[in-house]
């Protein structure tokens, strides 16, 4: 579309008719880079256009995957409560200690613990309801035993959930980059400071022959920046992703063991309600011989979930802006310290 007249100034103006017969040449010549700067501009911003789609995709998938295992999590300490209340009603019970055994140690059992960590739980649970994407992976992120105590502190001053900070509220995707760039699902640096602006693919203004033609070579430096910038972006794109990819592969397996674990808690928590409720068995020397061990292994149950739901997905970066890790160490460790106890003690209940 031709520019009006009065937009060019009279300088350019008349820059354009002493071009005269050289500006033809070079309008031709002007026109070519102008096509190919074009082009490798609009080829860079389709591309570009495409990483974000893949990170915006990867982003909500690995988010939703971290939000159903923090609440999983956050359910399963807030039922705690359920088996403190049962298990208080037995009189004469002795002291369990410490289990340690093939390199796992698990906590004796401590009611006032279990209640403050229920009690925290449920706080963070009830929160949940106007959070955004990605808050109950937070927890998994951050550990949610820990966010539960620290939520339960939170509560007993009064303090309203919203005014919780750090691991307690944080975004699940707040695991992409050190310092949270990414809070409140933002594309941080990856749709922030690595996206192509409006200077970068901006276009100059083109007035007759020979400035037609300068126009064109400055429009050419713009499309190489322009490429230049979405390279750098997608590189950074693809480390984020592949860390996602990551995170959401290790937090589906931590799922399914945690949820098979809690699947045999379960059964063994209604067996025990059944012997303290239905039988009517309040004294330790009732028991028989199996029911003492269903009470033993209950607590080591409720031991080995409240460990697993201690350990942090995520280990914080150093630095602001770098990309944080997996904990995959600790999550490894913890299946095999959760298929080792199994393995040990309830092959026989």
């Amino acid at each position: 579309m031709p520019i009006p007249l009065w937009l060019i100034p009279m300088a350019l103006k008349g820059a354009a008719v002493a071009a005269g017969a050289v500006g033809v040449g070079s309008a031709v010549h002007g026109a070519s880079k102008m096509k190919e700067a074009n082009d490798t501009m609009e080829s860079a911003k389709r591309r570009h256009d495409r990483n974000l789609e893949r990170f915006e995709r990867e982003n909500t998938d690995t988010s939703q995957d971290m939000d159903r295992l923090g609440k999983l999590e956050l359910e399963i300490l807030h039922g705690f409560h359920e088996f403190s209340d049962i298990f208080e009603k037995i009189k004469n019970r002795p002291v369990f200690e410490n289990y340690s055994k093939n390199g796992v140690t698990l906590p004796k059992y401590d009611g006032e613990k279990l209640k403050e960590v229920s009690v925290g739980a449920g706080v963070l649970l009830g929160g949940l309801g106007g959070a955004g994407l990605g808050a109950a992976g937070g927890f998994a992120a951050a550990g949610a035993t820990t966010a539960a105590v620290m939520a339960f502190g939170t509560a007993s001053t009064g303090t309203a959930i919203a005014s919780l900070s750090g691991a307690a509220l944080m975004n699940a995707t707040l695991a992409v980059l050190g310092g949270g760039t990414i809070a409140a699902g933002g594309g941080g640096i990856a749709a922030g400071t690595a996206a192509l602006g409006a200077a970068t693919l901006g276009v100059g203004l083109l007035v007759g022959g020979i400035i037609f033609s300068f126009t064109g070579g400055k429009l050419s430096d713009k499309a190489d920046e322009a490429w230049y910038q979405m390279r750098k972006a997608e590189d950074q794109i693809n480390k984020i992703c592949d860390y996602l990819i990551q995170l959401r592969e290790t937090a589906n397996n931590y799922y399914k063991t945690l949820s098979r674990l809690n699947a045999i808690y379960r059964d063994h928590l209604d067996r025990l309600k059944n012997i303290v409720y239905s039988l009517g068995r309040r004294d330790w020397n009732t028991f028989t011989v199996e029911e003492r061990r269903l009470t033993e292994n209950t607590v080591l149950l409720v031991g080995l979930l409240y460990n697993m739901c201690k350990v942090e997905l995520v280990l914080k970066a150093e630095k602001e802006n770098d990309i944080n890790s997996i904990n995959t160490e600790a999550v490894e460790r913890s299946i095999a310290n959760a298929d080792t106890v199994l393995a040990d003690k309830f092959q026989t209940t």
